[in-house]
C-alpha cells in the first residue's frame, strides 16, 4: 500500500473562498496548477478537495475521476489523496461511495464520520478499501476518536505499520490555534497501544509550522496548506500554498 508522503499540501479544504484569499484554488485547473507549484516547492503529495460551480464543497465520483486524471497527466510523481469530508452536508453512504468509486488509491476519512454508520459497517468499509488497495487515512481529532477507531479495526489492522492516521491539532475556527502540546494525548495513545502507524499531523492557525516540526521530530509526517492556515510563521499572510510548503521545508531542514 502506498505510504504517506512526507509533506502533503492541503491547498483549499472545504470552506475557504477567494474572498478569504485570492490564491485558494477552486477549479480543476487551479488545483492542478497549485499542485504543480507546491510539488516544485517540495510537497510530494496533495490532499485534494473539489468544489462545485459556486465554489462550495463537493463529493462527486466523476468530478474526482476527472481531477485524478488531470493530476496524473501533469504530475505523475505526486501522490494524490482525496477527501471524504462530510462538512455537515453528506451522509456516510455518499462518503463511502466516493472512496470506493473515484479510482483514488489514497483517501482520507474522519473516523467519527464513517462510524456514524456503526462500527460494524465501518469495519466492513475499511476492509473493502484494503481489499481494493485503497489506503484510508483515518482522521482523528481527539482521544475519543482513537478509541472509536480501535472498535472498528481488527487487532491486525490496528497494529499494521501500514495503518495511516492523521492527528488534527486545533480546529477550523478564527479563535483556534494549535499547540505542539496537543500532540501529547495522541503520542500517549500510540505508546499505550504499542502501535507504530504511518502517521501525520495537520495543525490549524499561525503555529502550524511549529506543530509540524514537533511531529517530524517525533517521527511523523506533515499536512500543510491553506486548508489549515494561510498565515506564515512570521505572522504575515502567505502569498500562496507553495510559499507555505517552502516555509515548512525550511523549518524541517533544521529538524533533520
Amino acid at each position: 500500500m502506498t505510504p504517506l508522503p512526507q509533506i502533503m499540501v492541503a491547498p483549499n479544504g472545504a470552506r475557504l473562498l477567494k474572498t478569504d484569499h485570492p490564491e485558494v484554488p477552486l477549479t480543476q485547473a487551479e488545483i492542478v496548477a497549485c499542485a504543480k507549484a507546491c510539488f516544485l516547492a517540495g510537497a510530494d503529495g496533495i490532499h485534494a478537495h473539489i468544489r462545485d460551480d459556486a465554489g462550495q464543497h463537493l463529493l462527486d465520483v466523476e468530478a474526482y475521476r476527472k481531477l485524478l486524471r488531470a493530476l496524473k497527466e501533469v504530475l505523475p510523481e505526486m501522490a494524490v489523496q482525496i477527501t471524504t469530508e462530510a462538512v455537515g452536508i453528506y451522509d456516510v453512504d455518499v462518503q463511502m461511495d466516493v472512496a470506493l468509486g473515484s479510482g483514488a488509491t489514497m483517501v482520507s476519512a474522519a473516523t467519527r464520520e464513517i462510524c456514524r454508520a456503526g462500527t460494524q459497517t465501518a469495519a466492513s468499509f475499511y476492509q473493502t478499501c484494503a481489499d481494493q488497495g485503497i489506503a484510508i487515512q483515518h482522521i482523528l481529532y481527539d482521544k475519543a476518536d482513537c478509541t472509536l477507531l480501535e472498535s472498528a479495526l481488527s487487532h491486525s489492522a490496528l497494529t499494521d505499520p501500514a495503518l495511516q492516521v492523521l492527528f488534527v491539532l486545533g480546529r477550523h475556527s478564527p479563535t483556534s490555534t494549535a499547540d505542539p502540546a496537543d500532540l501529547a494525548p495522541f503520542m500517549h495513545w500510540l505508546k499505550e497501544r504499542g502501535i507504530h502507524p504511518d502517521w501525520a499531523v495537520c495543525a490549524f492557525g499561525a503555529t502550524d509550522s511549529e506543530c509540524l516540526s514537533k511531529a517530524v521530530a517525533l517521527g511523523g509526517k506533515c499536512r500543510v496548506g491553506f486548508e489549515n492556515s494561510t498565515i506564515r510563521g512570521s505572522g504575515t499572510v502567505a502569498r500562496d500554498n507553495a510559499q507555505k510548503v517552502a516555509d515548512l521545508k525550511e523549518v524541517l531542514a533544521s529538524v533533520s
